[in-house]
């Protein structure tokens, strides 16, 4: 299978969704993040969603993906091979309930990997302010509160050209840090968390909860999210380096390159940081493997 590169800029189907305090306390209990800001509506300003909830708000556009690209003659088979490689969320505001979001998207970059190719979705979301769904809405929609760029990775589907794209897409810093992590913290994974993930999220996809289809397509057991992964280790950050403040987050990027099994144990590495409010940190899996690799969030200072 192949694809070509000028698909990149192609638009998404827009996408529309009220936030209720149901699903952001939902999203922040399935990570066991009991942090108040998520559940105590009687605190100044009210409850805020968790930064990573914004991958649970974008999911109903991902699982159908093939339904929102909106160009007739994309190659929509080569869908079926792609998982999760890289996330990078920028947060431009908090997400709150009670907001009302439209989501607007495109295919930001097609570019060849070693192993196939890499096609990054970009995700806008707005606020509308009382606006109704319709013709007129892209002229009412608000203000931008988060963009999403999440990155698929297609083994065995050829990238026809030289790529296109990468040149929009943000680029995280990198650390240069050697030797041992600054911090590092072990974190025992319930075996109930995907299937709690997947309840709480809506964020479904079977190798997560099905050992019958886990084993069809080769893994080991079921795997826990790459999301789910990337919540706890951002939770541990925001509570040892933020002051708890979830507010201060202004954006969370990584690649995901390692399977976490239930019932087993991550290890959050903090590997380095700065003045300008950059966190560097790595996951490792119970095998000592990285399950998450160029981890970076980036906090208000």
């Amino acid at each position: 299978m192949k694809v070509e590169s000028h698909y990149a800029g192609a638009p998404l189907k827009p996408f529309y969704t009220d936030i209720l305090a149901r699903h952001t306390m939902n999203y922040a209990a399935a990570i066991n993040d009991n942090n108040p800001k998520y559940f105590d509506d009687e605190l100044g300003g009210g409850i805020v969603a968790h930064p990573m909830n914004s991958v649970a708000m974008t999911w109903p556009i991902l699982e159908r993906v093939w339904e929102y690209i909106d160009v007739e003659d994309f190659p929509r088979d080569i869908l079926a091979t792609q998982v999760h490689f890289s996330e990078q969320l920028i947060l431009h505001q908090p997400v709150r309930p009670g907001d009302k979001l439209v989501i607007r998207g495109k295919i930001a970059a097609i570019l060849p990997h070693r192993v196939g190719t890499h096609m990054i979705i970009q995700l806008d979301a707005f606020k509308l302010p009382d606006a109704a769904e319709g013709a007129d809405v892209k002229e009412q929609e608000g203000e931008l509160v988060f963009t999403e760029y999440i990155g698929g990775l297609m083994r065995g589907v050829e990238c026809a050209d030289q790529g296109k794209g990468l040149e929009n897409i943000p680029t995280p810093p990198k650390t240069h840090a050697e030797g041992p992590p600054l911090w590092e913290k072990s974190v025992e994974i319930d075996p109930m968390l995907p299937f709690i993930y997947d309840g709480c999220t809506d964020i479904h996809f079977p190798i997560h909860t099905s050992k019958a289809f886990a084993h069809m397509v080769g893994l080991p057991d079921i795997i826990v999210q790459g999301t789910a992964t990337l919540a706890l280790a951002v939770k541990e950050v925001i509570n040892q380096k933020a002051g708890a403040n979830p507010n201060l987050v202004k954006s969370i990027a990584c690649r995901f390159t390692g399977m976490v099994l239930p019932g087993s144990a991550i290890t959050v590495q903090l590997l380095d940081r700065n003045d300008e409010g950059d966190v560097f940190f790595q996951v490792l899996n119970t095998e000592g493997k990285r399950a998450i690799n160029h981890g970076h969030i980036k906090l208000a200072l």
